[in-house]
């Protein structure tokens, strides 16, 4: 590609072999309507994906033979937008071909209604592919770091031998230091109370189904199964257009809660703040997580003031403007300004950043914002 090709060709040597191979996979991509496949004795290239399942089919193999899986996923990502593929993955034996990725689930979620029943199997497989890597990467930390905020939230003052936090016991008895004896006379201990023994703090993930957050809601439904498995978190899932749908009870099979949404669709923010606000009985105890571009369909003001009345009344309340590794999104930036006004700052988080939101918001402590 960077050398050119046909009458723009820079070195007049034909790649042969594996390089050949390769170049014509690039080329039935981004060389343009028309360009594909291996060259012409003329120098031009011939062929191209078109339409054509086993043309598609066979170029998937070919990219995955010869490109890095990252680069096999982007690849993918481009085909599914410049050529419009997608009513193609609605073919079984297309979807057993691509390399499953958080962007193919988005894609599939948006045609699910679309979906022929021999195909549904097939792409719940592909979908289960993925949240099970996604589980086995963000699971074990996101419970290691939940469960010491939510122990560190439960210091007590008269804690059993075991339950001593010696770091904070010794740094709170200082003053009591003996130099004779080179130690510290601890008057006052503290410890961890064992929060994991009872549910202490109640959140709500409220989550945009727009069709721009695919990635997020990805992410979000895998971390709403991680947070319902830690039993000292209640976890209420709610997912958002212009309707309200509430996936609670799904919970225990991220899949499940993926095909219950719809991807695509108008917005409603204030519809789904309303529904999650009429759910919280401890508001001190709460935190909602609202995961959304802000751009607002429903009644602006009356989601601003909602969102002052749940902060009010003690709500711990985190605005996402997505939950996903693609960066800084588009979002509504006068919502986002009157959102930090109210002391709720809105901001693009990453998956591997999200456990440590989570646990700066159930201890009231500072997010630790990008």
């Amino acid at each position: 590609m960077v050398l050119g090709g046909g009458e723009a060709d820079g070195t007049g040597y034909a790649p042969a072999g594996r390089d050949a191979a390769m170049d014509a996979a690039l080329t039935a991509l981004y060389g343009g309507a028309g360009a594909a496949g291996p060259r012409k004795a003329s120098g031009r290239r011939s062929a191209g994906l078109g339409g054509s399942a086993p043309h598609v089919a066979r170029w998937l193999g070919d990219i995955r033979t010869y490109f890095p899986s990252s680069v096999v996923q982007v690849m993918q990502r481009d085909a599914i937008e410049r050529l419009g593929l997608s009513t193609l993955l609605l073919e079984p034996e297309m979807l057993e071909a691509v390399e499953p990725d958080v962007h193919l689930v988005g894609t599939l979620l948006s045609l699910n209604k679309a979906m022929p029943e021999a195909t549904k199997e097939t792409a719940r497989a592909v979908v289960r592919k993925v949240v099970e890597q996604l589980e086995r990467r963000l699971a074990t930390r996101t419970r290691a770091t939940l469960t010491g905020a939510l122990d560190r939230s439960a210091r007590i003052s008269r804690p059993r031998h075991h339950d001593i936090d010696w770091d904070r016991t010794i740094r709170a008895n200082l003053k009591n230091y003996l130099p004779e004896y080179r130690t510290v006379v601890p008057e006052r201990l503290i410890g961890y109370g064992r929060a994991a023994q009872s549910v202490k703090k109640e959140v709500i993930l409220c989550i945009d189904q727009s069709g721009s957050m695919a990635a997020s809601v990805v992410y979000a439904s895998v971390f709403g199964a991680v947070l319902a498995s830690l039993r000292a978190i209640t976890t209420r899932l709610v997912v958002f257009d212009t309707a309200v749908v509430d996936l609670t009870d799904q919970l225990d099979d991220p899949v499940d809660v993926l095909f219950g949404t719809q991807l695509g669709g108008g917005t409603d923010i204030n519809r789904a703040l309303a529904y999650c606000q009429s759910r919280i009985t401890r508001p001190a105890d709460t935190v909602l997580v609202l995961i959304s571009d802000l751009y607002e369909g429903g009644i602006r003001d009356e989601m601003l003031k909602r969102v002052a009345a749940m902060k009010g009344a003690g709500v711990e309340f985190v605005t996402l403007l997505a939950l996903s590794d693609e960066g800084a999104p588009a979002y509504d930036r006068e919502h986002a300004a009157a959102l930090a006004a109210l002391g709720a700052p809105a901001f693009a988080c990453t998956p591997d950043l999200f456990p440590e939101v989570m646990a700066a918001a159930l201890e009231k402590r500072p997010l630790p914002v990008p």
